[in-house]
């Protein structure tokens, strides 16, 4: 396993030795540097990443969310085609891969963390895509962001829930389509949505309860009064 990140350069290198490049039986037609127990990144301990600046390495994998994401905007290309996209906490970016493959542009993939911001841009190159990846907070986006949000796999904890929810529907109140991927994560909104889709999503059981994940593909409502995460 390489050494410490310091730059996108090595931080470029550091993903191609530490994944491989593949594709998830639920979205064959993007490929991905993913991490699996073959590569060493998968090996990888809490206090090696400590030791060598890393956060946990969300990027190397693809969450159920973003893929319900992606395989919903692949089947439903007029969602994407032409909108102007941000995707937020995107991790490895296949949300927005989709949204680039299914005609949309610009598409932003927005993450807190630099290593997915190399992460998407690796996996746009590996697929012709013109994605472009930037490090931040998405909330600080202004209002409207884009024409299309997406958001794979945020409301797995409240304090992210409660700081990008009201984000989210203030995108939508401005007149986005703001969607989400949500396989029933505890801090989801239960009101305020509008299901379009469910997927039958296989997930890796070193990181899920379960095998397969049943998710849904959510739209958030504009609804100025209810700005919580509604649990």
């Amino acid at each position: 396993m390489t050494g410490p990140v310091r730059d996108d350069a090595q931080a470029a290198a550091f993903i191609r030795a530490n994944t491989r490049v593949g594709a998830t039986p639920l979205i064959p037609e993007i490929r991905l540097h993913l991490s699996d127990a073959v590569t060493p990144l998968w090996q990888a301990t809490e206090d090696w990443l400590e030791r060598n600046g890393l956060d946990p390495p969300y990027w190397a994998f693809a969450w159920a969310g973003g893929q319900a994401l992606a395989r919903y905007l692949l089947d439903h290309p007029e969602r994407a085609a032409g909108r102007r996209v941000v995707d937020v906490a995107g991790g490895c970016g296949i949300a927005g891969l989709a949204a680039a493959m299914a005609g949309a542009a610009p598409v932003l993939v927005v993450d807190l963390d630099p290593m997915a911001a190399a992460a998407v841009r690796l996996n746009a190159a590996v697929n012709g895509l013109p994605v472009r990846a930037d490090v931040g907070d998405a909330t600080a986006l202004p209002v409207p962001a884009a024409d299309l949000i997406l958001a794979g796999d945020v409301f797995y904890e409240r304090p992210m829930s409660d700081a990008l929810l009201p984000w989210l529907r203030r995108q939508a109140a401005a007149g986005a389509l703001v969607l989400v991927g949500d396989p029933g994560r505890a801090y989801a909104p239960q009101s305020g949505i509008e299901s379009l889709a469910a997927y039958e999503v296989p997930v890796a059981r070193d990181l899920e309860d379960r095998p397969v994940r049943t998710t849904q593909v959510l739209r958030i409502l504009g609804d100025a009064g209810n700005v919580g995460t509604d649990n």
